[in-house]
């Protein structure tokens, strides 16, 4: 990837189209919201393919940021991520869904990218 200056951040010509990057969320994505984005995705796309391995497939999953902790005193950085997946089921079964999750960590290569800095919580609900 390659990035270009604008005048109010920086954008990257991606296959999907054009990624507009800004402090200002008026011209473009903030970097933390793609830093959260990119987390929360990249947990959702894995427990997605858990649940079909284990022939429990998910109807929908959807996630919900709940918390984004951020240090201002020291250059604003995130800190903690609380992520909150509302999963649709037919034949997901209450009982697996703790050792689901903790594979679903263990395997998303965005949460372990942070691992070490900054703390991921993971909680669900089934809805119908």
């Amino acid at each position: 990837m390659k990035f270009e200056m604008t005048e109010n951040g920086f954008e990257t010509e991606t296959s999907f189209g054009k990624l507009q990057i800004s402090a200002n969320d008026e011209y473009g994505f903030r970097p933390y919201q793609l830093l959260v984005s990119s987390i929360a995705v990249c947990s959702g796309g894995v427990l997605r393919k858990i649940l079909e391995r284990k022939r429990m497939p998910a109807k929908n999953i959807s996630i919900e940021v709940k918390e984004v902790v951020r240090n201002e005193e020291i250059a604003n950085r995130v800190e903690k991520i609380h992520l909150h997946f509302l999963i649709e089921r037919e034949k997901i079964k209450d009982e697996q869904m703790e050792k689901i999750m903790h594979v679903t960590a263990k395997n998303c290569s965005m949460v372990q990218s942070v691992i070490d800095s900054i703390e991921i919580v993971e909680t669900y609900e089934f809805v119908t």
